[in-house]
């Protein structure tokens, strides 16, 4: 009998993740801040594919000096108006090196990202995978587990990150020793969201039927929980990118993250700290493409996680819904108001019926 269940129930579990998907689908598109956010995101990761055609068309490179470009009798600070923009240098060069400030940018955009985004695929992977069998395993197992990802939660990342990379010889690859140390210290909070989902799914009757016909531990858990845990998992992983994003940048800033003369975003804020002055778009630049990247993929994975549980309301929804309520609720007000008003009106209304009193018998004067 529970061989039939689960043959029956594969077939409606596959459906309903067709049309669970539909929805999704439909939800994203019906959030406009998302759709938004989801088009910046693509035009980013385009640009940083494209990096190497980007800076072709331009004729320039992210590593070349160009020193007769900028003033050494002032300090190395660019020649000509906006920092040395031109048909040659589209966004102007960097002070002192005179490298080209949009090659740099756009190679940048490849560190950024691909940091988080490998950073964010460890993390995935280690969490689920510590999670699920913290889930499923017996009392030892999960208390074991369990213990380690608490010690993991407590570690500050910075810290750790900061005295990993400090002792890692300099010959390995520096974004990938980045993403994977982000990785490896801060994948304990997806753990914890993965093991409770798991304790959840796992008391389902479609589990225990499967559990009931034979099935082994791990044949179960990809079967049968692992789509249960999409909707969590990919929420949280859409919201630890810009997270990812964020501590790369500040690593690089603090000159322990990607060395010279790999460009990134945050080594590039690291030197344009002292030239906020005499070449404000050497500042600017980096920090707005920072700050549009972290903003647009929030944003996004907000809008992920609302369309996910469309029960949650969206923390970035702005006053358009709540004067929308507001307007409603008054007009409401309005309408009662004015049929409380006909009544009274025809009650003073000269020859209005009264109301006999209670015996039936008219009142005398």
């Amino acid at each position: 009998m529970s061989e039939a269940l689960v043959a029956t129930q594969v077939p409606e579990a596959s459906a309903s993740g067709t049309s669970g998907a539909r929805q999704f689908w439909r939800r994203l598109r019906a959030q406009r801040a998302a759709l938004v956010a989801a088009a910046v995101v693509a035009l980013l990761v385009l640009v940083a594919l494209a990096a190497p055609l980007l800076t072709a068309l331009e004729g320039q490179d992210p590593t070349t000096y160009h020193p007769s470009l900028v003033d050494s009798a002032r300090g190395g600070v660019p020649i000509g108006s906006l920092g040395g923009i031109g048909g040659d240098h589209w966004l102007g060069v960097e002070p002192q090196t005179g490298r080209d400030l949009f090659a740099r940018l756009v190679y940048g955009a490849r560190v950024s990202l691909g940091v988080a985004l490998a950073a964010t695929a460890v993390q995935v992977f280690l969490g689920v995978v510590v999670g699920v069998a913290a889930a499923l395993g017996n009392r030892w197992v999960d208390q074991l587990l369990s213990r380690i990802t608490d010690i993991i939660v407590a570690m500050p990342l910075m810290i750790m990150a900061l005295a990993l990379l400090a002792v890692v010889p300099g010959s390995f690859p520096r974004p990938v020793l980045v993403a994977l140390i982000i990785g490896f210290v801060a994948w304990g909070t997806i753990a914890k969201i993965t093991r409770a989902a798991t304790l959840t799914l796992k008391e389902l009757d479609h589990v225990s039927a499967a559990r009931l016909s034979g099935w082994g531990t791990w044949r179960i858990a990809r079967r049968e929980l692992l789509p249960g845990l999409a909707a969590p998992v990919i929420t949280y992983a859409a919201l630890m990118v810009p997270a990812n994003i964020t501590v790369e940048a500040a690593l690089s800033f603090l000159g322990v993250g990607v060395k010279p003369p790999t460009p990134s975003w945050g080594q590039m804020l690291t030197s344009a700290n002292v030239w906020y002055q005499a070449a404000p778009q050497y500042l600017l630049l980096p920090a707005g493409a920072l700050f549009v990247t972290v903003l647009a993929l929030t944003v996004l994975g907000d809008g992920i996680r609302t369309a996910l549980d469309p029960r949650a309301a969206s923390r970035l929804r702005v006053g358009t819904g709540r004067r929308r309520e507001a307007k409603a609720a008054a007009s409401g007000a309005k309408s009662q108001s004015g049929t409380a008003n006909s009544e009274s009106a025809v009650d003073k209304e000269p020859g209005a019926a009264k109301p006999k009193p209670a015996g039936g018998k008219e009142a005398k004067s």
